[in-house]
């Protein structure tokens, strides 16, 4: 399923909210419409969170995060580490991280296997993403930019880049990822793809400006046409390719 909605105006719907198979986390403020949007779509499926982060709406930006886990910038107040930690699964490890490129969400993008990070990273956050987070990390760019969490939205299923990307580089990116991959836009052209629309293995969100090509090129190559949260019922990858085959 894919849906369109709005945060206060703005089509970003991944700096103001971060989706994972087993969390959704949603901006504090704004309008009911925009927690709705995900309410509507996901029920009691997984916890909605409503926080900020480090005093700011942009939880998106700010964090990076799969099923396993939750990264927060070392600038996360003490009250939203207990908030978050209160309302997201036990399962899930929510985690400081001291890194000078606070916007993590910026600078990792992930999905429950694998992750591609900004070339410049930290060592220690290299190593907290692999142990937290549970997956393989590669330090990569995106059509040459270093902001791999602007420029590329990732699930289980499938991937979507920065439109630019090179058939070569989106060769290299696919077999990095293991998953299906396709240049693309969002909100009516926006090559953030990443600030654009969050997608889990059975939901994509974007912006109420995405065309309907847009969205079909969305629901296809994370293939969200007949996917439900109740399929998603193992966690390894076979469960997930037994389910969608």
């Amino acid at each position: 399923m894919a849906t369109r909605t709005q945060f206060e105006n703005s089509n970003e719907v991944g700096v103001f909210s971060k989706l994972t198979n087993s969390y959704c986390l949603v901006a504090l403020g704004g309008s009911e419409n925009f927690y709705s949007a995900f309410e509507a779509e996901l029920g009691d499926a997984i916890p909605i969170a409503h926080t900020t982060i480090a005093g700011t709406r942009i939880v998106g930006r700010m964090t990076a995060g799969n099923r396993r886990g939750l990264l927060v910038p070392t600038q996360t107040t003490d009250q939203e580490l207990q908030h978050l930690r209160n309302c997201l699964p036990d399962s899930v490890k929510v985690q400081r991280v001291e890194e000078r490129l606070s916007a993590l969400g910026n600078v990792i993008c992930c999905n429950d296997y694998v992750a591609l990070v900004h070339p410049d990273i930290d060592r220690e956050t290299e190593e907290l993403i692999a142990d937290v987070l549970g997956v393989e990390v590669f330090r990569q760019t995106i059509s040459g930019n270093v902001l791999v969490g602007s420029y590329c939205a990732l699930s289980n299923q499938g991937a979507l880049v920065h439109p630019q990307t090179t058939v070569q580089d989106q060769e290299e990116l696919s077999s990095l990822l293991q998953v299906p991959l396709v240049a693309g836009t969002v909100n009516r052209g926006s090559q953030v793809v990443g600030a654009g629309m969050v997608v889990n293995d059975y939901l994509a969100v974007t912006g109420l400006d995405t065309t309907a090509p847009e969205l079909s090129v969305i629901e296809s190559i994370f293939r969200l046409q007949d996917a439900q949260p109740d399929a998603i019922s193992g966690n390894l990858r076979d469960t997930l390719i037994e389910t969608y085959s």
